[in-house]
């Protein structure tokens, strides 16, 4: 029996427009009516899924900063940090990297020193909570939780060449179009995922999960029912065969429509 259904936003959830279908809420309810907990599972900051999922905000969970933060409602579970000198080894890094942007995420803001475009945009379309600051002191003052890279050039042929190397102790991943995330080695969807099960007393085959990109591959193989939608990064695609119809087609709501009626998703 499902008693947990977890799933990526960007690429998944969410449309091709980055909007949120608005029958997810009703769905979110129906589950939920059924004993299903639905988790969102994002890159995204822990404030800006609080809004975003508002209207049913007090009953779900939350993974956020790919998995730097675990919440339940408005509790946070769980919220790892970088430690300075690792976050400044890592600034050093991505100065070396053409056309890449640092943002530094806390649980309360995410700080920025470069206003170039278009970085700064994303930045305050993503993050409610914003500012400039010397990201130096930052380090320093902060807990930072993840450092997000807004790679111009694009993470696969620029800051994925150059940074897992040049950061070995720290987890440096693709999450999806021109970003790429720094942080902590167990921080990631897979690990806030378990700590979840162990919470709520859950085991892996009670789990579902949703997920288009590698950020997502650990927080699949957590789940024993794992899925991707039609339009997922070909590499997760291989990993995980079963295929749900595509963001376009609101297949991850459809899934969870068919989980909410007693019934599995329709694999395409």
């Amino acid at each position: 029996m499902i008693r947990l259904i977890a799933a990526d936003l960007d690429g998944t959830l969410l449309d091709p427009a980055g909007n949120l279908p608005v029958n997810t809420f009703s769905i979110i309810d129906r589950l939920y009516a059924k004993g299903i907990l639905f988790c969102a599972a994002s890159g995204r900051p822990i404030s800006g899924l609080r809004k975003l999922f508002e209207p049913v905000a007090d009953r779900i969970l939350f993974i956020a900063e790919n998995g730097a933060i675990v919440a339940k409602g408005s509790q946070i579970l769980h919220s790892s940090s970088i430690a300075p000198q690792d976050i400044r080894r890592a600034l050093d890094a991505i100065a070396s990297v053409p056309d890449a942007h640092p943002l530094l995420c806390t649980p309360e803001c995410a700080y920025y020193q470069q206003e170039a475009e278009p970085f700064i945009k994303f930045v305050r379309i993503s993050y409610l909570s914003n500012a400039r600051a010397d990201l130096g002191r930052i380090a320093q003052a902060e807990q930072v939780c993840k450092i997000a890279v807004y790679d111009e050039i694009g993470p696969e042929k620029n800051g994925m060449r150059i940074l897992p190397a040049k950061l070995p102790k720290l987890r440096v991943i693709q999450s999806g179009g021109n970003w790429l995330d720094i942080s902590e080695p167990d921080a990631h969807k897979g690990n806030a995922m378990r700590m979840i099960q162990d919470i709520l007393r859950l085991t892996r085959d009670e789990c579902m999960a949703f997920g288009d990109h590698m950020n997502d591959r650990e927080l699949l193989e957590a789940c024993g029912h794992a899925y991707v939608p039609e339009n997922a990064y070909p590499a997760l695609k291989a990993l995980f065969p079963n295929v749900v119809a595509s963001n376009a087609e609101a297949g991850v709501q459809e899934a969870m429509l068919a989980v909410a009626e007693g019934k599995m998703p329709r694999i395409l």
